[in-house]
Order: C-alpha cells, then structure tokens, then sequence
C-alpha cells in the first residue's frame, strides 16, 4: 500500500469530497471508521483498519484524528465542506508563520491570507513547518504573521490538535516577508 497516495485520498474524501463516495460527516466532521472504509472500497481504493491506522499514526503533518474509543475518524483541519471543528479559542505566540509558493508573496502583501474554500487560514508555529508546507508546490516563501497585533485588534484563534493556528483571515498589515535567511 502506498501510504502517501491513500493519506491523499482520504484527505480528499474527509475535507471536501465525502458525498460522492456516498459519506456524510457529522456536524464537526466525523465519520465511522467502517463506513470509511467500505465507501472507499467501492470507489476502488482498499484500505485494512490496520492500514488506516498506519496512515493516521504515520502521516507527518497528523492531518487525522480518531476519536477516543478509534470508531470515528475526522480531518483535523482543511475543510471546504460545512463542519464544526468545536474549537475554543486560542491565544497564538506572538508571531505565526505561513508557507506558500514564492509566486504567491505580491498577492498576498497586496491582499493578505484568505481562506478561500476553506474555512480557516492555516498558519504554523514555526518557520520550519511553513517552509515544509511552502514547498509542496516549488520554491516557498515563509511569510511572518504578526498574531500579537491580530489578537490586539480582536481577531480569534484556534488550535488543532496537530498544532495548526486557524484564523479567519490575516489583513495585509499584518503579513510580513522576512529577508532570506
């Protein structure tokens, strides 16, 4: 089993696409880990509860979660499909960072971090994770987001339990491109 293209998979199916393979998450996202399995099985992809639990424990950026008895499943983070993470707020570090293709920088000096389809604008605690996060489409810039200036101005945050900061958007004026390192 490739680990990479089933983590893909199920990321497709548990953030935006789970009516075509006949699911439906409940309010904050969850769906049975059998109902899963039996629904990907009949869109050709079949995945073993061991295998599904290998790509949970194995996947780097722990994108998924299993409830506490391992019945349900969910996507922490990333969906463009209407759940409810049920997230309290959060207050962030002082500064965030957010990994994107370095073709992206104008645009967002411009016009700041938008979620677009998603329901939240995903920002890292660490530069080395939003490089990791940049480089997934070419050479990444790690732009600075200043969240003590954002949550001074009563902006929210939320954090995963895979440590991904969620706002629900970053003006400009608060996006910053540090000189390369």
């Amino acid at each position: 089993m490739d680990l990479v293209r089933t983590s893909r998979r199920i990321s497709r199916v548990l953030r935006h696409a789970p009516q075509p393979v006949g699911l439906t998450l409940d309010r904050a996202g969850w769906v049975s880990v059998g109902d899963l399995l039996d629904a990907l099985a009949r869109h050709g992809t079949t995945v073993t509860r061991d295998e599904l639990e290998q790509v949970v424990a194995g996947n780097d950026k722990q994108r998924f979660e299993l409830d506490l008895t391992s019945d349900r499943i969910r996507a922490r983070q990333g969906h463009s499909v209407p759940v409810d993470l049920d997230l309290d707020p959060a207050v962030p570090p002082a500064v965030l960072f957010h990994g994107t293709p370095k073709g992206n920088v104008a645009a967002i000096t411009r016009e700041g971090l938008v979620r677009g389809a998603r329901h939240h604008v995903h920002l890292s605690p660490d530069r080395q994770t939003a490089q990791r996060v940049g480089e997934r489409r070419g050479r990444a810039a790690v732009l600075e987001v200043d969240a003590a200036g954002m949550t001074r101005e009563g902006f929210v945050f939320f954090v995963t339990g895979n440590g991904v900061w969620l706002t629900d958007a970053v003006p400009p004026r608060f996006v910053s491109v540090p000189s390369e390192r």
